[in-house]
């Protein structure tokens, strides 16, 4: 009986084979699309296929912020607090966790903004090199470095209106190059219109 069931299970899914990524490639996709129906069909499939609880609760950390990111920060915190009860818990209970964590996430409103601006920024590193940090922004605890201007006139943010102090923060060489594109969604057009009313029209936000 034993290795009849053994052998059904590896039948239903094959851990070591094509069709364990397969099955994690559709239910990160399911979520992604905001269907929690099937993102929950595909989670049963796993449990019931003995996948490791932890992959599935680190596979969901990652999309949190890859596929939700700024548009419902909550969405993080849901998916580690998701991860840590996993390790708590174990098999079988945790798998309440897990059906908690995917409805949420498969729910939530979707932006990949900030996994973009990574991009496009790791992009600029590798097209501009190894740009000098501008010499208010550097780092200065010894005097020769204050003698040679090393943090000369940064402006500390906390010390204006709206804890916010109009200065250059990229390389000159890069001055004005905008990475992060907020997405059209509730949580960041707040972060759009909190960005447009500090830098104005430096970053055409």
């Amino acid at each position: 009986m034993v290795m009849r069931i053994a052998q059904q299970r590896i039948a239903a899914y094959d851990k070591g084979g094509e069709q364990h990524y397969d099955i994690i490639s559709a239910f990160i996709k399911s979520i992604r699309g905001s269907d929690p129906n099937a993102a929950l069909y595909w989670l049963a499939r796993m449990v019931e296929g003995g996948e490791d609880p932890k992959f599935i609760a680190r596979r969901m950390v990652v999309l949190a912020s890859e596929d939700i990111g700024n548009a419902n920060p909550n969405a993080l915190l849901i998916a580690l607090a998701c991860f840590q009860a996993v390790e708590m818990i174990g098999y079988p209970e945790c798998t309440i966790n897990l059906a908690h964590a995917v409805t949420y996430l498969a729910s939530s409103a979707k932006s990949n903004a900030s996994y973009m601006a990574l991009k496009s920024a790791q992009k600029a590193v590798k097209e501009y090199g190894d740009a000098p940090v501008p010499l208010h922004l550097r780092n200065a605890p010894t005097k020769l470095m204050k003698d040679l201007d090393y943090g000369s006139g940064y402006r500390y943010a906390h010390d204006f209106e709206m804890n916010f102090s109009k200065q250059e923060y990229l390389p000159d060489r890069l001055k004005g190059m905008k990475f992060y594109e907020p997405s059209d969604n509730a949580r960041e057009k707040e972060i759009r219109n909190f960005l447009k009313l500090r830098w104005e029209d430096k970053y055409n936000y």
